[in-house]
């Protein structure tokens, strides 16, 4: 095995920014999914149209979706950058945004007939601008007094300067950050509905596919489609935006392609990522496969594009985002009439991405299967050659076996203690690969090693060995370059695990 140096290359380019900028806004929504869930099934239940109308719970809708989804994702981005100090003046300074946005819209509907009256903004937009915004200027403020106070003032300083800036952002808030984001709002609202009125949305796929594969779709996801389409939600009771991302079709019918045409490891694998990627909606799961044949990106994009239309062709959509992206959650979600419409969007985007990728597949097979069995090929005819077989030639294939899939093997001399599994979100396909590498050390008998699962974006230096996806080495690496750093095309299954493991071990029974 080689050695894996912990230290860091420089993260760049705009794919790594982009990355990074859809972690943070993930970062922000992703632990407040639970609270749309809650909304969703309160819309879908007590609104006039719902499944028991109820006009006095119905009541919570425009509340919770107003003030307190803005208040709490602009507390958790707020957090992130500054822990609770850093949260509190982010939620002061949404509420600035929500009042401005509400002041402006009342001005222009004072205006307009009552048939023409403009509805409220909420401030999903507002929350991920003030929440940043607030934090790091607080952070910086309090650095520039910070060791200057006099003792036994401290606690006088940290309260009123949190509150006189809460105050400041306020005010900021409600004037150029409301005026910029009810300007956006309609922008972004216009042109998906002009999308929608030409029949065009299924073009979305163009991009929302690709940006998958590589990565990039938290900007778009969490950036763009959560706040429309529950502002659509807030509205119509369901919205279809919020199937754009989430349908598990394309990538199922990816994987089943692989599961019957594919070749060696990749066929092999397959049969389990589906079952992970559709039923526990960890879409990650079938990134590498679309990577390692890009070509096959075409076949995504025709299953997104087909199941953008048929949900368009019946006009279905989903009460609140689903996550993660599995068909229980997009069942779960779905509106009360439109189920028929929804499961024949996943079904026909899987078909079509099946077809496609399997005529791919087929056509390149030869080639595939050259490149996948030279080298095993040239070992065989090499011991067949000796006359016998050898450990040597037995071990040189299996290195390049696992070399073929992952790359350069792990070693270290640092004592390896705390291993931290980093994605996107820290939730989805990390706590997979956490859960799969414990049962891997339970099985071996390794004690004294911890394996955790966070978002990129936490990782604070502390950990022993970070295990990443290869399109997201770099921004942990950045992140925490003091750690040895792995990484694996499929946080699934992994010939890197065993090698971790192999490595541990090695160490444990050496005393080290």
């Amino acid at each position: 095995m080689t050695t894996t140096s912990p230290a860091a290359t420089k993260a760049g380019g705009l794919r790594t920014g982009v990355q990074r900028f859809g972690t943070f806004l993930s970062g922000m929504i992703m632990p407040n999914i639970p609270a749309l869930i809650a909304w969703g099934i309160i819309t879908a239940f007590f609104i006039p149209v719902g499944w028991t109308p109820n006009d006095q719970l119905a009541t919570l809708v425009g509340p919770i979706i107003h003030y307190l989804l803005p208040i709490i994702i602009a507390y958790t981005g707020g957090t992130i950058v500054y822990k609770t100090r850093g949260g509190v003046v982010a939620a002061i300074a949404v509420m600035g945004a929500i009042a401005g946005s509400d002041y402006l819209i009342a001005q222009v509907n004072a205006t307009l007939p009552d048939d023409n009256q403009l509805g409220q903004i909420h401030m999903f937009i507002g929350a991920m601008i003030m929440a940043p915004l607030a934090a790091y200027t607080m952070k910086w403020l309090d650095s520039l007094w910070d060791g200057k106070i006099k003792s036994g003032f401290e606690m006088l300083v940290n309260m009123f300067s949190a509150g006189i800036w809460g105050f400041v952002m306020v005010v900021i808030g409600f004037y150029p950050v409301a005026w910029l984001v009810n300007g956006l709002m309609n922008v972004l609202s216009t042109a998906v509905n002009w999308l929608i009125e030409t029949n065009l949305l299924p073009l979305t796929s163009i991009l929302i596919e690709p940006a998958k594969v590589f990565f990039l779709n938290n900007a778009i996801n969490h950036g763009v489609l959560t706040p429309l389409g529950t502002q659509q939600a807030a509205e119509d009771g369901k919205s279809i935006l919020f199937l754009l991302e989430a349908n598990p079709g394309p990538g199922v019918g990816l994987l089943l392609a692989f599961t019957l045409f594919g070749i060696g490891a990749a066929r092999a694998s397959a049969p389990g990522a589906a079952v992970i990627q559709f039923f526990g909606g960890i879409h990650e799961v079938y990134f590498p496969f679309a990577l390692m044949k890009p070509v096959l990106i075409l076949a995504l994009i025709a299953g997104g594009m087909t199941g953008v239309t048929t949900n368009m062709l019946f006009g279905t959509g989903l009460i609140a985002p689903a996550a993660p992206g599995s068909i229980i959650a997009v069942l779960g979600q779905t509106f009360r009439t439109d189920y028929l419409g929804v499961i024949l969007s996943v079904v026909l985007s899987a078909a079509v991405t099946f077809i496609i990728s399997m005529l791919i597949l087929r056509a390149s097979r030869k080639k595939d299967l050259a490149k996948e069995d030279a080298f095993a090929a040239a070992v065989a005819q090499t011991e067949a050659n000796k006359g016998k077989s050898s450990d040597a030639l037995s071990g040189l294939a299996a290195s390049a076996a696992g070399a073929a899939a992952t790359g350069a093997g792990v070693t270290t001399d640092r004592r390896i203690e705390n291993i931290v599994f980093a994605c996107d979100a820290g939730m989805g396909s990390s706590a997979m690969g956490a859960s799969v590498l414990r049962n891997k050390f339970k099985k071996a008998g390794v004690e004294g090693v911890t394996v955790t699962n966070q978002a990129i974006a936490n990782l604070d230096g502390t950990a022993d060995l970070v295990i990443t996806q290869q399109q997201l080495t770099d921004r942990a690496q950045a992140q925490s370059p003091n750690s040895i750093h792995v990484s694996v095309d499929n946080f699934m299954n992994s010939p890197k695990y065993e090698e971790v493991v192999e490595m541990v071990r090695e160490q444990r029974d050496s005393g080290a």
